[in-house]
């Protein structure tokens, strides 16, 4: 139905049980985000302009897996550089989401960053319109918790993140995150079924 340069849109027939119906689809190329955190227990969120809802909003630094090929820890590596100008010698997966699995493919994987530095030429440039300018803030995470149950963060990679940040913590459970390269399963089925944009 259409064809973007970020998604597509297609429309499906499908029968589900005995009920024939039409679904219309976001394709999407998929996406990473990454919850930096330094050793405050401060948590690094940009502020961006996001032209769906027409607002500014605070969340941690993202970025589409549109460049064929390059693994999803690299591209997140390479956004915490190109967004924040930050680098990170230890990385984890923090948790997968599907954004809004009742219409769009998107699946977002989140990264736990730890043992920041900030790169010595700061952060590079590149952007465009909304990513030319990225102010950005660091967050005690508990406030940053408390931020995201008032509804004043509301960046799904922020709340999912923050949240399972905050979650690991109590339960004292670093031994609950995943390996950085750990498999991926329902972004490779996605990808199997022809359902991520550009592939």
């Amino acid at each position: 139905m259409f064809t973007g340069r970020v998604w597509s849109v297609v429309r499906d027939d499908v029968r589900i049980g005995d009920h024939d119906a039409v679904r219309d689809l976001l394709i999407h190329p998929g996406a990473v985000a990454i919850i930096a955190i330094d050793e405050d227990d401060r948590v690094l969120l940009i502020r961006q302009y996001r032209h769906p809802v027409g607002m500014y909003l605070f969340e941690p630094p993202a970025g589409l897996l549109d460049i064929p090929e390059e693994p999803p820890l690299k591209t997140a590596q390479r956004e915490l550089a190109e967004e924040a100008g930050v680098a990170a010698s230890r990385w984890s997966v923090l948790v997968d989401l599907f954004n809004s699995p009742g219409g769009s493919t998107e699946a977002i994987r989140i990264y736990l960053a730890e043992d920041l530095s900030v790169l010595p030429q700061g952060r590079p440039g590149t952007g465009e319109a909304e990513e030319a300018h990225l102010p950005q803030v660091w967050v005690p995470l508990p406030e940053a918790r408390d931020l995201v149950l008032e509804g004043r963060i509301g960046s799904p990679s922020a709340v999912a993140g923050i949240l399972a940040l905050v979650a690991m913590k109590d339960a004292n459970g670093s031994g609950l995150l995943r390996p950085a390269d750990a498999p991926w399963k329902p972004r490779e089925w996605l990808e199997s079924s022809g359902r991520v944009h550009g592939t």
